[in-house]
């Protein structure tokens, strides 16, 4: 079951016995990483490098992923900024930056991709939000209102497009144990330090992986989100 998969991190792990198509919004070095990896565990993989806010290059990346595997059936929206500012610091154009990437990426993704997605009989659409977005958190006002957004877009398309049985869901984790980029990402979240984990540590990826794995496999077909 291909999918694609925007702002993948790099120590996801895809099952290995489908066919996965991967494209990532991290470096080219980062997503070649994930496409060795999967490509070495069995599976077969597309790196497609694109802007998420470009509906063109959005385009050109679903037709790319089409094109190779003959059909799409998942797509995971999980590309975002989560720079950290005081709010009244905050610049309009963090603001929207934060917004163009995480909520209009996941629009530009998602509706590019529903023809195929219509085809799959089997689709699924998984928004990737954050913690942050049900508890709030200081310096976040972006990124908590972004991830927010998401979670609106997930209860809209629970219903709209699931005549064409088309699930869409949303998970959202904690505290998680990754590594950031710069130009994205604080090093180092503040909000950790203010909302620590239940059970004492940090996620893994492959523990935010399985969930979405199982969302858009074979036993959530009746979660429409």
């Amino acid at each position: 079951m291909p999918a694609a998969t925007s702002g993948a991190p790099s120590r996801w792990r895809w099952p290995t016995r489908a066919r996965r198509s991967q494209s990532t919004c991290a470096s080219r070095h980062e997503g070649q990483a994930v496409v060795d990896d999967i490509v070495a565990r069995g599976g077969d993989a597309l790196l497609v490098l694109a802007d998420v806010t470009q509906r063109a290059q959005v385009d050109a990346m679903i037709a790319a992923i089409a094109q190779r595997f003959g059909r799409l059936d998942i797509v995971v929206n999980n590309a975002a900024i989560r720079l950290e500012s005081p709010f009244d610091e905050l610049r309009y154009a963090d603001w929207q930056a934060a917004h163009a990437v995480c909520v209009d990426g996941a629009f530009h993704c998602t509706q590019s991709a529903l023809p195929h997605l219509r085809g799959s009989n089997a689709g699924s659409v998984i928004n990737i939000g954050g913690m942050t977005a049900h508890t709030g958190a200081a310096k976040r006002a972006h990124v908590v209102s972004a991830r927010a957004a998401l979670v609106g877009l997930r209860r809209a398309l629970a219903h709209e497009p699931a005549g064409s049985a088309i699930t869409g869901n949303c998970v959202s984790p904690g505290p998680i144990d990754t590594v950031r980029s710069p130009t994205s990402a604080s090093a180092q979240p503040t909000h950790h330090a203010h909302h620590p984990a239940l059970l004492g540590r940090r996620g893994h990826a492959d523990e935010v992986a399985r969930p979405v794995v199982w969302l858009a496999g074979p036993g959530a077909r009746f979660v429409p989100g």
